[in-house]
């Protein structure tokens, strides 16, 4: 039974052939990598909160560091001021020599 003027690949029946169909499925393609795309930037969103914590973390580590090595420091330059003040102004001349000659040598040695 074949109809006048129809293919073999022609539909039968009451079948309509629409592109609506080829878009939808295009569209259903889209959104399913749309949504892997989302899904993507979210994790890596949620990673980058994570390592941005850990980063301020360690910064507040580090200032609470240094603020311990200068009050260190600056505890150890005030003996050293109160050593110069002193009658023992020879001995930190000698101590000042000491630290250079080590700082040279060092300096001699990594070079």
């Amino acid at each position: 039974m074949r109809r006048a003027g129809l293919g073999d690949g022609a539909p039968t029946g009451n079948y309509v052939p629409s592109g609506y169909s080829v878009y939808e499925e295009e569209n259903d393609k889209l959104t399913d990598s749309l949504k892997a795309k989302v899904n993507a930037l979210r994790t890596l969103s949620i990673d980058i909160g994570t390592e941005v914590k850990f980063q301020n973390t360690m910064l507040g580590q580090m200032d609470t560091d240094f603020d311990s090595t200068g009050g260190l420091l600056g505890a150890t330059m005030g003996r050293l001021k109160r050593l110069s003040r002193g009658s023992q102004t020879k001995l930190f001349c000698y101590l000042m020599l000491f630290v250079l000659f080590v700082v040279f040598v060092l300096y001699w040695i990594i070079r």
